[in-house]
């Protein structure tokens, strides 16, 4: 601990002047030396100077062991995803605020903040606590400047940055650094290479952490590696696999009654039996997908698009033009373009197809054109165009989409 700027800091605040906690103790140049670490002193007077002060050297020592301890919990902790212990743990290192700038532990309390505003997704704040930890790096251990990049590659990735968060992941793995090899490490780069289409390795190091979570018991982070490798193999046309990951997490999600997470399994296994052309089982899990979710948010808005879309493909229009409806209505309402547009698109289809075609050029083609972001729909749409316009007759147009979607 540091006890020379402790020192400085309770004499300050008591309102007491260098000679008065000097006298009799030390010279007032001695203190003035400890006080700036220019000088060493020795426990006999360190201790003194705290009585006269009325701190204990004992209990500020027992203070920085109990910071230490409280910090490798909380790491535990946010790694185990235990929200209430994480928030009891917190507030204890808050408590103790005072006394962390005079430990060995000031900038690893530092650092754990970050972790634990990302943990709680107060972005915002990170990003301040992430600006003040930038202006320190140069004081930082080895260690220390491991989890300050390995935190900035988390908040890129929450922030959506998955291409600058992936180099940070690479450049913290090539150096062998053996915390790289951790689960949670595994684990948001498997997120991070999942983000970025790249499925084959979202898969490598998602078994890797999901041996890790399950030696270790982590059976929060195990349900979360489940997803994510549930939804790579889907993408990967890894069925089998896929169905594996997802019963698994049914079951287990089930149990541990981890209401947040089940509407997400749901669809996604949902999306699974539809790209297995399982409809009817498809709809199944939409369905109970949707009901556990709120009516107003992003994610409902898909699950019923994705219905209305089921609906529309086995020729039930009235259910489809519903359900469409309702989602051209709901994305109004919270400003997603995309399922605006694409209700537009089957209820003008449902209506007249030629105006569909035409609402498609000129409307959706442009707009997912631009975003970059949507290569599934693109794919399927120029296929469509080409083979409307090649059973028109229509060859050059149709070779151009056709161009398109190779």
């Amino acid at each position: 601990m540091e006890f020379g700027p402790l020192i400085k800091y309770y004499r300050t605040q008591k309102g007491m002047t260098q000679k008065e906690l000097a006298a009799g103790i030390c010279s007032i140049p001695h203190l003035s030396k400890i006080e700036n670490n220019a000088k060493d002193a020795n426990e006999e007077t360190i201790s003194l100077l705290l009585e006269r002060l009325e701190v204990s050297f004992d209990e500020m020592e027992e203070k920085e062991g109990l910071i230490h301890i409280l910090l490798k919990d909380l790491g535990e902790k946010i790694n185990y995803y235990l929200r209430e212990e994480i928030e009891d743990i917190y507030q204890e290192l808050k408590a103790l605020e005072h006394v962390i700038p005079f430990s060995n532990y000031m900038y690893s309390f530092e650092l754990y903040k970050y972790r634990y505003l990302l943990f709680k997704g107060l972005i915002s704040e990170a990003e301040t606590q992430r600006d003040l930890l930038y202006k320190q790096k140069k004081n930082f251990s080895q260690h220390e400047n491991y989890l300050f990049r390995y935190y900035n590659g988390v908040f890129l990735m929450i922030k959506g940055q998955f291409k600058k968060a992936d180099e940070i992941f690479e450049a913290l793995s090539l150096e062998n650094n053996n915390e790289s090899t951790n689960g949670e490490f595994l684990y948001h780069w498997a997120f991070v290479k999942s983000s970025l289409d790249q499925s084959g390795y979202a898969i490598h190091y998602g078994r890797l952490a999901l041996q890790i979570f399950m030696n270790q018991h982590n059976f929060y982070r195990i349900l979360h590696t489940l997803m994510l490798l549930g939804i790579n193999y889907t993408h990967s046309n890894i069925y089998e696999e896929a169905l594996v990951c997802f019963n698994h997490l049914i079951r287990n999600a089930e149990l541990l009654k981890e209401e947040k997470m089940l509407p997400q399994i749901y669809h996604n296994m949902g999306y699974l039996q539809k790209r297995m052309n399982n409809v009817k089982e498809a709809l199944t899990y939409f369905e109970k997908s949707m009901k556990l979710q709120p009516s107003k948010n992003f994610h409902y808005l898909v699950t019923k698009y994705t219905i209305a879309e089921i609906h529309f493909n086995l020729g039930s229009m009235e259910n489809a033009r519903d359900y469409f409806m309702l989602v051209k209505s709901l994305s109004k309402e919270i400003g997603v373009k995309k399922y605006r547009l694409l209700a537009n698109f089957y209820l003008t289809y449902m209506d007249s197809s030629e105006k569909a075609i035409k609402y498609l050029e000129s409307k959706v083609i442009p707009y997912f054109e631009e975003t970059k972001e949507h290569k599934d729909d693109l794919t399927r749409f120029y296929k469509l165009l080409s083979d409307h316009y090649q059973n028109k007759g229509m060859y050059l147009e149709a070779v151009k989409y056709f161009t398109k979607l190779n």
